[in-house]
């Protein structure tokens, strides 16, 4: 349990500064790659869990396809590759207001949860498992499934109708 302890705290480390980077990164590129650098850590995190399908799922998923989407769309749209200054006055209220949520939801998550330890019973170790995704999502779960699969084809519709040039 403390090598996972571990690796949690040095994957959450590096998403952290990685995510850091996305916002301050100057370069368009570096900010989309910093961004990989996160989801590829929250995979990880998922596969730390002992969430393996979900780890997988959202490697696959994210960094395997929306990242990458992300970085052709630079690449397609010729956004300027040079270091830009994007700085604005609002850096010092924004890290204020940051601060400030930050102190509650670190006080919300003390208050409700302290000190108490996380037992893993069997219950839990099957969540990861596809067996248990798979008979949630297409038993429990099938017409919400079916309603996002809908407005996400919807919105693929759309995007596609607005790109098109006529």
């Amino acid at each position: 349990m403390i090598a996972q302890n571990i690796a949690f705290w040095i994957i959450a480390v590096v998403m952290a500064a990685a995510a850091v980077r996305v916002v301050t990164s100057r370069n368009l590129v570096h900010a989309a790659l910093f961004l990989i650098t996160v989801l590829i850590g929250a995979s990880a995190q998922f596969i730390i869990l002992l969430a393996e399908f979900v780890g997988v799922t959202q490697f696959f998923l994210y960094v395997g396809a929306v990242a990458v989407l992300f970085l052709f769309g630079i690449i397609v749209t010729r956004a300027p590759m040079q270091p830009a200054d994007y700085d604005n006055d609002q850096r010092w209220p924004a890290l204020a207001v940051s601060l400030l949520l930050l102190g509650v939801l670190v006080a919300l998550l003390i208050d409700a949860f302290g000190h108490q330890e996380i037992e893993l019973s069997d219950d839990l170790l099957a969540i990861g498992r596809s067996d248990a995704v798979g008979n949630s999502l297409f038993r429990t779960f099938v017409v919400p499934f079916e309603v996002v699969s809908m407005l996400l084809l919807a919105a693929l519709i759309g995007a596609v109708a607005i790109a098109r040039r006529d």
